[in-house]
């Protein structure tokens, strides 16, 4: 039986292309249904010319591109940069004698050619460099004639055991056991302060090359009974983009997955491979068009391919299976891919605008990373509008469907399973308990969600694993040393010469004094507390003298004598000096705490000529990027929705459809949020964009449901028919692609990039409870916003024809 209506419209079979009027439709149709070969010639040479772009796309990440650009605390960090070398981007590597202690020759001699390797490495700063090799880690100390010292590693040093006596004494009298020697002194660090740019070619640093050159040098040594730890932002980054070569495997996978799927549920060859066909084709463009707009991928914004591919399919499914079922029936198919771009282009570029705009909101958040990562997701958005909406019906419009694939995929949409099981919520009794449930659902993630938390809640580098490498070696170095890598800085400024005053030191004692009652603070450092120490050096040692001195004279000299041996706690002209605070560890809380503490002292010490600003460090960035990330959060969201209302209204025209249609996306998303309390996962860089991603996914599902069942109810159909037909249109292909795509992330679940799998698992949430509610809850709502036909434009292809 071929019945002469389609569900979701009034659109007579036409079997012969003869019998339709060409010229029939909106204008956009005319114009592209009637220069077909153009449309086809234009996006296979468009994809070879980005596709060769693409080919030359580079992964890289920088250190200032995760930092929040407007945030008070990075314009300090960033004004006061050249003063600050040591608490900016750096790689600490820790070489441990895995057979004894350091003072023994072997040791000594693998640890003087890493020195020297990786003092040479492009990008080091090397006159900030650190090591028992370096000539400016010094020991000093007071003598009857006054003050005596040299570099620890003694000018004459052989090897002998003479000289490594005289490098233990060196060593005991510099003080750095715990800072650049471990506590059980079987390890000892360089430390390598690397620059923003390279020197000869002003590049910005290639983050990756110096991981890999890092691990050359860990490599060639590894036989000689020499372990090295390396921790920094540079090894980090090249750990991420290390473990990122296996998102190429999850994308395969991906693919393979969703093919096997479509295809099952088609068992049509040609219409499965052009619907993969054109989202890939998609992937391609975006990441040649992100190339050519000169933005290079990073360990963020690598997995928005995915994302692209899975809006394409999604899309691409739903134009498939409209012309399935119009060929079913006995369309020509030239027809009956203009049937369904009639019914559903409209319905597609509303959802991939909503799509677009969710993703252009992230730009509004200053931090770089989430800035390429929004330039990327609505390039590649902005190209599904052409290779998924336009590209796709065209080259069904010539290759078709097979008989056998139509003819089932009719027999499936008239009986369809999902309408047992879903129809009965257009109903009241079901509407009532779907709508309670739901109502419990949000309670219940309402009061969880209130203890999100902000940044990272775990030690170490979440966005690797506990049993990385990078991890394993933070844990090692955080054990067998007494300083933290969690460095929170202070940054004091004052006229030239200032930090030389009394009262300047003494502000900066102070500041430390309330620093080190704070919890989870373990100690602090400063020119103020050498200063102390020099002073009383140079009074015969009298601890008497263990003070801040009055005289400009004696404070100037010891704050002199501190620039020598600790260069980077003042600057040349000793008008700025870190107040350096070592934590615990970089969780919220912690660095909450700190913040609220420099804060209040800033607010009651700072003067016309002396400041204390916020921040530096590896903590402070942090501190700062939280700060950013939970001022975006919430206006983020509200953004989205903003936007995703906006064009739910001009979709629909009625208030009461987009109640309808956003209500379900409102549920996900703050059950979201609770499911992140639950796993323990913070609101950061890496998850902050996870809701706007699913959002912007998700009101895809309502827009095709809702758009055909208000079509349908505006011809006349009840509320039940018209969502049964719609479910047979366009719901089936909902649940096939939700689940779809919820099976392809929750393979990244496995990954050995933390954030990753975090991703992996919100997103998969996201896409099984946002097909969930589209289906259930835009039902059991439209009982009782929608039971009757709300005023409005007849049919989505009357809409087109306008």
């Amino acid at each position: 039986m071929h019945p002469q209506s389609h569900r979701g419209d009034a659109t007579p079979v036409v079997r012969s292309r003869a019998e339709f009027e060409a010229k029939s439709g909106s204008r956009l149709e005319c114009l592209i249904f009637n220069n077909r070969l153009w449309i086809v010639s234009v996006c296979i040479v468009l994809t070879a010319l980005l596709g060769f772009a693409a080919a030359r796309s580079n992964v890289s990440a920088s250190y200032e591109r995760m930092m929040p650009q407007s945030s008070p605390f990075i314009r300090n960090y960033l004004a006061n940069l050249d003063s600050l070398r040591s608490l900016g981007n750096s790689v600490r590597v820790v070489v441990e004698n895995r057979h004894g202690s350091i003072y023994a020759p072997k040791y000594l001699s693998a640890l003087r050619d890493i020195n020297d390797r990786a003092y040479l490495l492009p990008g080091v700063d090397r006159a900030f460099v650190k090591s028992l090799w370096m000539p400016v880690v010094r020991w000093a100390e007071v003598t009857e004639t006054g003050f005596q010292g040299g570099p620890v590693m003694p000018d004459d040093y052989d090897g002998s055991p003479e000289s490594i006596a005289k490098l233990r004494q060196n060593v005991s009298r510099a003080g750095i056991v715990g800072s650049l020697i471990g506590d059980d002194q079987q390890s000892s660090t360089i430390f390598l302060p690397l620059l923003d740019h390279y020197a000869d070619s002003g590049k910005p640093l290639d983050a990756h090359a110096l991981h890999d050159a890092l691990d050359r040098i860990r490599q060639d040594h590894a036989r000689d009974g020499i372990e090295i730890h390396v921790i920094g932002f540079a090894q980090l980054v090249g750990d991420l983009i290390k473990g990122l070569l296996q998102v190429a495997l999850y994308f395969a996978a991906a693919v393979a997955l969703a093919t096997a799927v479509i295809y099952g549920y088609t068992r049509c060859a040609r219409s499965t491979a052009l619907v993969i066909g054109c989202s890939l084709a998609a992937v391609v463009w975006q990441l040649g068009i992100v190339h050519l707009l000169g933005v290079d991928l990073d360990p963020y914004s690598i997995l928005v391919p995915f994302l692209i591919f899975a809006i394409g399919v999604s899309h691409g499914a739903q134009k498939m299976n409209g012309i399935m079922q119009d060929i079913g029936r006995g369309t020509d198919r030239y027809v009956a891919a203009r049937y369904t771009f009639r019914r559903l282009f409209l319905a597609g570029l509303t959802a991939l605008l909503a799509d677009a705009v969710g993703f252009a909101v992230l730009m509004l958040i200053d931090i770089p990373v989430i800035c390429g990562l929004a330039v990327a997701a609505s390039a590649g958005v902005a190209v599904l509008i052409f290779t998924n909406l336009v590209f796709l019906p065209v080259m069904l419009s010539y290759t078709g469907v097979s008989a056998a694939a139509a003819s089932r995929s009719l027999r499936a949409g008239t009986r369809h399973p999902l309408a047992t099981l879903l129809v009965p919520f257009t109903r009241r009794v079901p509407a009532c308990i779907a709508v309670c449930i739901a109502a419990a659902l949000l309670a219940g993630g309402l009061v969880v969600a209130r203890h999100l938390k902000i940044g990272d809640l775990d030690p170490g580098a979440p966005e690797l694993r506990a049993t990385s490498r990078y991890n394993r070696d933070n844990a090692y170095i955080t054990s067998h040393y007494g300083l933290s890598t969690d460095q929170f800085a202070v940054i004091v400024k004052t006229r030239a010469g200032g930090v030389n005053d009394y009262r300047t030191l003494m502000e900066m004692d102070n500041l430390e004094q309330v620093l080190r009652d704070v919890d989870g603070v373990q100690t602090t450092q400063s020119i103020s507390g050498v200063s102390r120490r020099n002073t009383a050096a140079g009074f015969e040692g009298d601890p008497r003298w263990m003070t801040i001195s009055r005289d400009p004279f004696v404070s100037t000299d010891a704050v002199n004598n501190g620039y020598v041996a600790n260069p980077e706690l003042v600057n040349g002209a000793r008008s700025v000096a870190p107040v350096i605070a070592y934590l615990a560890d970089h969780k919220a809380k912690t660095l909450e705490q700190v913040v609220k503490a420099v804060q209040g002292f800033a607010a009651q010490h700072d003067t016309a000529t002396l400041q204390f600003l916020p921040a530096a460090g590896s903590a402070g960035i942090e501190a700062a990027t939280n700060i950013a990330v939970e001022k975006a959060n919430r206006m983020m969201l509200v953004l989205v929705y903003a936007a995703v209302i906006a064009l739910c209204f001009v979709t629909f025209r009625n208030w009461r459809a987009v109640v309808v249609a956003v209500v379900p996306l409102v549920i996900t998303s703050i059950l979201c949020e609770a499911l992140m309390v639950a796993l323990g996962i913070g609101v950061k860089v890496a998850t902050l964009p996870v809701t706007a991603l699913g959002v912007g996914i998700g009101v895809d599902y309502a827009l095709y449901l809702v758009s055909i069942q208000l079509a349908l109810q505006r011809q006349g159909a009840t509320l039940e028919a018209a969502y049964r037909e719609a479910l047979g249109f366009t719901g089936k292909v909902i649940a096939l692609i939700g689940v779809t795509l919820a099976a392809s992330v929750v393979t990244w679940a496995w990954s050995p990039i933390k954030f990753q799998a975090d991703m992996g698992v919100l997103l998969t949430f996201m896409f099984v409870w946002n097909m969930v509610g589209a289906l259930v809850l835009i039902p059991a709502l439209s009982h009782f916003l929608l039971q009757r036909a709300p005023v409005g434009r007849a049919s989505c292809e009357h809409a087109m024809a306008e």
